[in-house]
């Protein structure tokens, strides 16, 4: 009898861990297929020309993201709307149908909750290109704290977008992100000259806010004490 009841029970746990196992698979799938239809949503809503569409895209992929929804779909849709009317262009007779610069700023923020090498690269073209300082100064923030700055590339793409912007619109929205975006990436910077040429520059423009100029000036300060630091250390060890 005691047997019995032992068979019975290992049945019984053999039968609810494969009921459990069952609704676990089944659960994953349903949560793939999910992904797989938010993302063709997102892609449909994205390459429509209609603002309020690209808008709502834009809500989908906020909350895809935070669900940690990255799938191909989704990073391509992301894409899209950050280069809308720059790196793709719909036109009718002549007219550019999809220059929303308010949706390639808030796709730029969305960006930096993917770090990868392609958020990356597709930021750094946005940064290089686009004439909107609210786009510009988005991709600049989020190629900070994204993070990946090899060869200094990042840094390089930030200075250069600013100092077109400088000469034809200086900005002072736009430079703040910059200052920020350049003490985010300033440790992973192996040649620090171009960004303290960058930073000088913004210190001493006078059509920057006075905040921007200060920031520039103490972020001036620490680049130069780190640097020296450096330099002073690089010495010590050729002397050895």
């Amino acid at each position: 009898m005691k047997l019995s009841r032992k068979v019975f029970a290992a049945s019984a746990l053999m039968l609810l861990a494969g009921f459990a196992f069952a609704q676990e698979k089944e659960s994953s799938v349903e949560s793939e297929y999910l992904n797989d239809v938010d993302g063709d949503i997102i892609m449909t809503l994205a390459e429509s020309d209609e603002y309020d569409n690209k808008l709502v895209a834009i809500q989908y992929l906020q909350a895809a993201l935070e669900d940690g929804n990255t799938s191909d779909a989704v990073i391509q849709a992301l894409d899209r709307l950050a280069g809308d009317g720059l790196t793709t262009q719909n036109r009718t007779n002549g007219r550019l149908m999809n220059n929303f610069p308010e949706i390639r700023r808030e796709a730029c923020k969305l960006m930096a909750k993917v770090p990868t090498e392609h958020s990356k690269n597709m930021l750094i073209s946005i940064a290089v290109a686009d004439n909107e300082p609210m786009v510009i100064a988005a991709a600049c923030k989020s190629l900070g704290e994204i993070g990946i700055n090899e060869n200094d590339e990042a840094v390089d793409a930030i200075a250069f977008a600013n100092r077109r912007n400088q000469v034809l619109n200086p900005t002072s929205s736009l430079a703040l992100e910059v200052l920020n975006a350049f003490e985010l990436l300033a440790d992973s910077t192996e040649n620090k000259k171009t960004m303290i040429d960058a930073v000088a520059r913004i210190s001493t423009d006078y059509h920057y806010v006075t905040p921007v100029r200060q920031k520039a000036y103490k972020l001036l300060k620490k680049l130069s004490s780190s640097s020296d630091s450096s330099n002073k250390k690089k010495s010590e060890a050729d002397a050895k």
